[in-house]
């Protein structure tokens, strides 16, 4: 079995045998063996090299050429710590070497419109779905760039939990908005690779397909625990101990919490109709 073969079954528990061509084969390896990273030597990524990583990512596909994924480099460390006081759980962060942050950029459309005369005549969903889009992928695409030269990545999505407070932080004009932070820097120690759920639950062919889902899930969550047990069982005050702890339970539980509730209302703070 080749490596990325062995990569997949590992990840996915599938086996995949494809005649992928030689010069695909080490970009796919690292894909495959990615894992987080939350721990950084202590080495400054050269801003040059950064630069160069960001102009990788913003030459990712963009919905209809309008360019509405933006980047925040934020090395101030009053803008840091505000930000960061929003996340405590992750004390780490104040050690990454770098922190970004990924914004959805519908402004820009709209300054365009008004400095040629045009009306705006799609002021509703649309809008912000298409630049919170547009920035995921500048952000994955920026991942895949940076752990191609030997960098560490770790997504944040929490910074949406108190969007405001990091909407100010970093001076967010109406119509731009936070979609995730990233911290990036040399990494410490290997990543840890998350199983993943199986390929047949994600992957459709024709139609959506969500037969024996039940079953699928729970031989993932079996599956996962024999390799990646959770450490602790999440908010056992609350739904209390069980023995067959897994990934499905470990979700069900985290949302069964209200979180970000107050997103909506940040959303059209910023101008967006959400119709």
């Amino acid at each position: 079995m080749s490596e990325l073969s062995e990569l997949i079954e590992r990840r996915f528990g599938e086996r995949v045998d494809a005649d992928v061509p030689p010069d695909g084969v080490p970009t796919l390896q690292r894909m495959l063996a990615r894992g987080v990273r939350r721990a950084f030597l202590d080495k400054p990524v050269e801003p040059a090299l950064l630069r160069t990583l960001c102009a990788a990512a913003l030459a990712s596909p963009t919905k209809s050429d309008l360019q509405q994924g933006d980047i925040v480099i934020v090395n101030d460390p009053a803008r840091r710590a505000a930000i960061f006081a929003t996340i405590p759980d992750h004390p780490w962060l104040a050690s990454a070497p770098v922190f970004m942050v990924f914004l959805g950029n519908n402004r820009r459309q709209r300054q365009i419109h008004a400095w040629r005369g045009k009306p705006f005549a799609n002021d509703h969903l649309d809008p912000f779905f298409n630049a919170a889009v547009d920035s995921a992928i500048v952000m994955a695409t920026f991942i895949a760039a940076a752990e191609a030269v030997g960098l560490g990545c770790c997504p944040i999505s929490q910074i949406r939990n108190h969007a405001r407070t990091v909407s100010d932080a970093l001076a967010l004009p109406a119509h731009v908005f936070p979609v995730a932070g990233l911290a990036v820097g040399w990494p410490a120690r290997d990543g840890e690779l998350s199983l993943r759920l199986p390929l047949d639950v994600r992957v459709h062919v024709d139609r959506f397909d969500e037969a024996d889902l039940p079953a699928r899930i729970d031989a993932y969550d079996r599956r996962r625990a024999a390799v990646q047990p959770y450490r602790r069982q999440r908010d056992e005050a609350r739904f209390g101990r069980v023995d067959a702890y897994g990934w499905s339970e470990d979700k069900a539980r985290q949302y069964a919490n209200a979180e970000r509730a107050d997103f909506g209302a940040y959303v059209r703070s910023q101008g967006f109709k959400l119709d």
